[in-house]
């Protein structure tokens, strides 16, 4: 265990984990730059998540979890955006749900649920999934991390690369290969931290997201018991396809939360801040990049809305994922951008928050599939 010590469970929730109201904010937000400037993980904070119920909402009521659906850990999700001006931290939250708890209730034995999903549900046990590898990047086809078969155990030996949560994770999801490159080639295991041959690298420091720690991950002679893998041999592209859906979804559910605080402060700026006598909003030139932030976070509640509804009663959302994905990240990253714009100087300060939302919202463009890789597949999809 890696973890600093949770606060206690209560007998019930202490807020709404669907609406994040104060004044649980101010816990959230204390001290937000300085924790940024250090890129350090904030455990006082992660305590903060964890009293709130919000890593229990996807999870079976058996295992300590809410029974929520999908929709209702983006809805979630997006309070948390909304509240925490922690980006890091939501982005954080966000892969502990998602990482391994998700998979595993969808495709784990009984035993290993049993045995994790608690702690998973309760944030006792922080979770990271190692899927990209350095020299394969997105390409999961051809993930080349193996692992090989030695009677009751597998032997896995390979590498990860920019994986969430590595330096403070209990639990990995590994994605390895166990047979020929293809779809079929794949199979997915759960190995604790202090699994011998497994080794965290150092945190890596990054332009933005700076509170949620990234690291490599290498594994050289490590067995693994077949017991510990999750699903059949080889259906492992079957569960990733189903992890980055909801990546996908839960991730940049936390981004229109975030969006959408960012448009309330813009206005309240806009209307606050005088020039040459007047409000900075009443020139035309602030107001229609105002209206603009307004109609890029409701296109982007519109597709996340969609695009959840199809995945959650399993219709095929194969092109709405890859089109959401790029409308919210570049619609963040833009807005963003402009927000600093409207703040003037004030927004190139680091006090004010502004160039930190430019930072993390880069990121958005480039994890979980590139905006190049997303258009390439919807371009395959129309068949070009």
């Amino acid at each position: 265990m890696t973890s600093a010590p949770s606060a206690p469970r209560t007998a019930g929730i202490e807020w709404d984990p669907y609406t994040l109201t104060a004044p649980w904010a101010d816990e959230l937000n204390q001290d937000v730059e300085e924790w940024d400037a250090r890129a350090e993980f904030p455990w006082e904070k992660w305590k903060v998540i964890q009293r709130s119920g919000l890593l229990a909402v996807p999870f079976a009521t058996q295992y300590g979890g809410r029974g929520g659906t999908l929709t209702d850990t983006m809805r979630a999700l997006e309070g948390l955006g909304r509240t925490c001006r922690d980006i890091g931290l939501g982005f954080s939250a966000s892969t502990q749900i998602v990482s391994v708890g998700v998979p595993l209730q969808a495709f784990g034995a009984e035993e290993l649920k049993s045995r994790f999903l608690p702690g998973i549900v309760t944030g006792d046990l922080v979770t990271a999934h190692a899927i990209t590898e350095p020299g394969n990047g997105s390409d999961a086809l051809n993930i080349s991390t193996t692992a090989t078969r030695h009677g009751d155990d597998y032997v896995i030996d390979g590498g990860k690369m920019f994986i969430t949560n590595a330096p403070i994770a209990d639990l990995f999801l590994l994605y390895v290969r166990t047979a020929e490159p293809g779809p079929f080639g794949l199979s997915v295991f759960l190995v604790e931290r202090d699994t011998p041959g497994l080794r965290v690298g150092e945190p890596l420091d990054k332009m933005g997201l700076r509170t949620s720690p990234l690291s490599e991950v290498t594994f050289e002679g490590m067995r693994v018991p077949a017991a510990r893998r999750i699903g059949q041999e080889g259906a492992g592209f079957l569960i990733l396809d189903y992890v980055m859906k909801r990546e996908i979804l839960f991730s940049f559910s936390l981004t229109l939360g975030e969006m959408e605080h960012r448009l309330e402060r813009v206005l309240g700026y806009a209307r606050s801040r005088r020039q040459f006598g007047a409000p900075i909003g009443a020139f035309q030139g602030v107001a229609h990049k105002i209206a603009d932030m307004k109609i890029a976070v409701e296109t982007a509640r519109k597709w996340l809305t969609d695009t959840g509804a199809k995945v959650e009663v399993g219709q095929d959302a194969t092109l709405d994922i890859a089109a959401t994905k790029i409308v919210v990240s570049e619609a963040n990253k833009r807005t963003a951008l402009d927000a600093v714009q409207i703040f003037g100087g004030q927004g190139y300060l680091t006090a004010t928050g502004i160039e930190r939302d430019v930072r993390n919202a880069i990121g958005g463009t480039i994890y979980s599939g590139t905006s190049e890789i997303q258009r390439n597949r919807i371009a395959s999809l129309l068949g070009l």
